[in-house]
């Protein structure tokens, strides 16, 4: 019965894709087409990004980390006078698909509306109805505003950067695959935006579509490959086994949702139908798969349970406490959650850190961040549900962070992959600048000495010819 429903939402979505241009603005719609809003509004996470902890949902002010400095998210409630309340639907669906804003100024692609492309007119259609109707309407403007280093700040740089690598063509359904198959690339691609995060970005900040989901850094965190690979993405996983990660955040002895990935199942994910986070799944699946060298066997299967407590009883501890071993800190900071030889919780609520993706990856960043940040979980209605793992940003040092880092590692993961000081000192730091403001700037350089030397040479072949 439930592949009968898949099947059904994949026969809506083959109609949807052939959908006209939109339709002009009507009326106040119904409930029910506001309700279908609200959901495709909670898919694409819009509530994440445009709402403050605590906040008023969709009222912006959200500061986003990016790689060239902090953008902050605009409110895009109803109102007329500080959100979106007097958007036409085209005007809104140039924002949401092509990145363009009422008054003409281009958005940056840190809202992912290079996925929302992909969005189909009826879904664009049903999306401006609940965030005309659905929505409450906040009249005030967020306490700070987005301020990008020259020549970011130009929004007009950002027409260029969608010329070379906006695709504007909505979703057209493969008939050679499945309707479930078709249903899934299509939240995947566009509203769930899975590339966004987890498809590394070139010199200019694009994704590279021929690594499509095959990990990426995110400032601090890491979005792991997820590819089909057996070794480093989800080759190893069932089909049911990724939807109950979707929808819970965790899946047993393979991974734990933290950072970003934490906040999209909190907001989004966890909130849709079991046909799409099946019809998801089976998509992500069937991506070709991408191999990590590093990954010599499946990232999941590293490890095993193990203490070195025999190594540290009746020895007192260091004078200076950075030099304290890897084995006394995992005692003092881990042992009461994660259990003396790295089991876990005897109820599954804490992680073993043996056959766990966050010990096995070849990329030790998401180790340091849960040891830096803990794990946080949210209720997804933009208030915090609590923690699962404890900060430990101000009780440990880098030095100290390294040392139980590396012990996990060794203890429980993949003992070839190391946790260094210069990595956890710019992981505090909020990750590694940019070089991409230094090239832009050359770049205008070079292109004003190359027009000067154009005309230059212009105008002394004008005056030969005179």
């Amino acid at each position: 019965m439930m592949a009968a429903f898949r099947l059904t939402a994949g026969a809506v979505l083959l109609s949807l894709a052939a959908m006209p241009v939109l339709a002009a603005d009507k009326g106040v719609p119904d409930a029910a087409a506001i309700e279908r809003g609200r959901y495709l509004a909670t898919a694409g996470d819009c509530i994440a990004c445009h709402s403050v902890p605590g906040g008023k949902p969709m009222a912006g002010g959200l500061s986003l980390a990016t790689p060239l400095g902090a953008i902050v998210a605009t409110n895009i409630t109803p109102s007329k006078t500080h959100g979106i309340g007097n958007y036409t639907l085209k005007q809104f669906s140039d924002a949401v698909r092509h990145g363009v804003r009422a008054d003409g100024a281009n958005l940056y692609p840190a809202m992912p509306y290079t996925a929302y492309a992909k969005v189909t007119d009826e879904d664009t259609a049903a999306l401006y109805d609940y965030f005309m109707h659905g929505v409450a309407a906040v009249d005030a403007a967020p306490a700070q505003k987005t301020d990008l280093p020259f020549p970011f700040n130009i929004r007009l740089s950002m027409a260029g950067w969608n010329m070379l690598f906006l695709d504007k063509k909505p979703f057209v359904a493969d008939t050679a695959k499945s309707m479930e198959w078709n249903r899934g690339a299509y939240l995947a691609q566009g509203l769930a935006h899975c590339t966004t995060c987890h498809t590394p970005r070139n010199a200019l900040m694009a994704e590279q579509l021929s690594k499509e989901l095959g990990g990426a850094d995110l400032g601090t965190w890491h979005a792991p490959n997820i590819t089909s690979d057996i070794n480093s993405g989800m080759g190893g996983w069932s089909q049911q086994e990724l939807v109950d990660y979707l929808r819970t955040g965790r899946t047993a002895n393979k991974a734990q949702a933290a950072g970003p990935m934490a906040e999209a199942i909190d907001h989004s994910l966890k909130h849709l139908s079991d046909a799409d986070l099946h019809a998801i799944a089976h998509y992500v699946k069937s991506v070709p798969a991408i191999r990590d060298k590093a990954d010599t066997q499946s990232v999941t299967q590293w490890g095993k349970a193990g203490d070195e407590l025999a190594s540290i009883r009746g020895v007192p501890l260091p004078q200076n406490l950075n030099k304290m071993s890897g084995a006394q800190l995992y005692d003092a900071q881990c042992a009461s959650c994660h259990q003396a030889r790295g089991e876990g919780s005897f109820d599954g609520s804490l992680p073993p850190l043996f056959h766990n993706s966050v010990t096995g990856r070849s990329n030790s960043n998401n180790l340091v961040m849960a040891i830096l940040d803990g794990v946080e979980r949210q209720d997804g209605k933009g208030s915090h549900a609590g923690h699962l793992m404890p900060a430990f940003r101000q009780t440990l040092s880098d030095e100290q962070i390294v040392t139980l880092g590396n012990y996990v590692q060794k203890m429980y993961g993949n003992p070839a992959i190391k946790v260094t000081a210069e990595q956890v000192t710019t992981l505090r730091n909020g990750g590694a600048p940019s070089n991409l403001i230094g090239l832009a700037r050359a770049g205008i350089i070079v292109g004003v000495l190359v027009l000067l030397a154009l005309l230059l040479w212009w105008r002394g072949r004008r005056r030969k010819q005179a």
